[in-house]
């Protein structure tokens, strides 16, 4: 028996295979959007600009699977989308900011959030502790092992009569309490919830 022929189709189909993946890796870079580091691939991105109507902005991003709160890489939350997502890789616990690691000592699901973060939540709950925090998309939170001990929705609610605003470099984002959005300079939108 020859295994010249068998070794030339295990060859050409290992062949195949690496070019589809540089293929979709080429992809998936081409649109330019990175999620926790990892380009975000064409199925993934055609589903989120279905879903929510709008057309994703090249750049790099972060996003947090539990709470579903989103911003762009190195700054703080500008927004919310569907918790749970299998977006991009892993949430780096420097997400929101940099190289200056340590400056807040405040994680919410292990991201140490941005300094703009720490002065809203001080806004809602005057001093806020250095300590490791989770949460969930319903805005239930406490430390990082404990019960529910904060309700950020309510607190905001309580604090803005229903509803916030916020501008920034990056945009603007907003909520009712019901409905959300954030709007990139660029004229691109975002909206969740029941708008």
């Amino acid at each position: 028996m020859n295994a010249a022929p068998l070794l030339r189709t295990v060859v050409a189909s290992v062949v195949a295979l690496f070019l589809m993946a540089l293929a979709a890796a080429a992809s998936a870079q081409a649109r330019g959007v990175f999620v926790n580091g990892v380009a975000l691939d064409e199925r993934s991105a055609a589903a989120l600009e279905s879903a929510y109507r709008t057309r994703l902005v090249p750049g790099r991003y972060w996003y947090d699977r539990a709470s579903g709160l989103w911003g762009l890489q190195g700054g703080p939350s500008v927004g919310v989308i569907a918790p749970g997502l299998p977006l991009g890789g892993a949430l780096d616990a420097r997400a929101s900011v940099g190289r200056y690691a340590g400056i807040t000592g405040v994680f919410v699901n292990g991201r140490e959030i941005h300094p703009d973060e720490l002065q809203y939540l001080r806004t809602l709950y005057g001093d806020v502790v250095r300590a490791r925090y989770w949460l969930n998309a319903r805005g239930i939170a406490g430390y990082e092992g404990g019960p529910p001990q904060f309700n950020l929705t309510a607190a905001r609610q309580s604090r803005h009569g229903g509803s916030t605003l916020q501008r920034g470099l990056f945009g603007s984002s907003g909520s009712d309490g019901s409905c959300s959005y954030y709007m990139h300079p660029n004229g691109s939108s975002v909206m969740t919830g029941r708008c």
